[in-house]
C-alpha cells in the first residue's frame, strides 16, 4: 500500500490514479535513451506500465543497442480488443534505421490473461528468424495481462531446429 501526506500532515492510502500516474513516470524514466536493461525483471518494469490498461492490443519494441542500452521504446502496432497485425517488415526497417543490436518485444491482452497464445509464441519465432538475419537478437517477449509474463523465463526464445 502506498500512502501520501496530505495538507493537515496525515497520512491517507494513494488513489489508483496518483499512483498510475507515478508508474508510468518511472517507467518513462527506465525507457529514456541510454538506460541499461539487463534482465527480463528490469524490462518488465520499464515496459508493463506503459502497456497496460489498453483498450486495445498495442505491439511495442524496445529497442537496444549492442550493451543493452535503450535507443528507443517505440509502439509499433495498435490492434482491437484481442488482436494486433504485426508487420515484420515494418519492424526490421525501424531496426536497421535506430542500428539496434538487440530488441525485446512487448504486448498487452486487454482481456487480462498474460499466458502467451499459440499465434504470440509463432510471431515472436517469425520474428526472431528474420531479424537474425540483419543480426539483430531478440532478448525477450513480454505479455501483459494481470501479470508480466517473459517469454525468457519461460524458455520460449529457445531456437528451433
Amino acid at each position: 500500500m502506498l500512502f501520501v501526506k496530505d495538507r493537515d500532515g496525515s497520512y491517507r492510502p494513494a488513489p489508483k490514479k496518483l499512483v498510475l500516474t507515478e508508474a508510468n513516470r518511472l517507467s518513462g524514466y527506465r525507457l529514456r535513451r541510454g538506460a541499461h536493461i539487463s534482465s527480463s525483471e528490469d524490462a518488465k518494469s520499464a515496459m508493463g506500465y506503459r502497456l497496460r490498461d489498453k483498450q486495445c492490443e498495442v505491439f511495442a519494441c524496445l529497442f537496444l543497442d549492442a550493451s543493452h542500452r535503450v535507443l528507443a521504446f517505440k509502439e509499433m502496432f495498435r490492434g482491437s480488443i484481442n488482436r494486433a497485425t504485426v508487420h515484420p517488415r515494418e519492424v526490421v526497417k525501424e531496426a536497421l534505421q535506430l542500428n539496434a543490436a538487440a530488441v525485446i518485444f512487448a504486448h498487452n491482452h486487454p482481456s487480462g490473461e498474460s499466458q502467451p497464445s499459440r499465434q504470440d509464441i509463432e510471431l515472436t519465432h517469425t520474428l526472431m528468424d528474420i531479424l537474425l538475419v540483419i543480426d539483430v537478437r531478440v532478448l525477450d517477449h513480454l505479455v501483459i495481462g494481470e501479470e508480466i509474463i517473459s517469454f525468457t523465463d519461460l524458455g520460449l526464445l529457445q531456437k528451433r531446429k
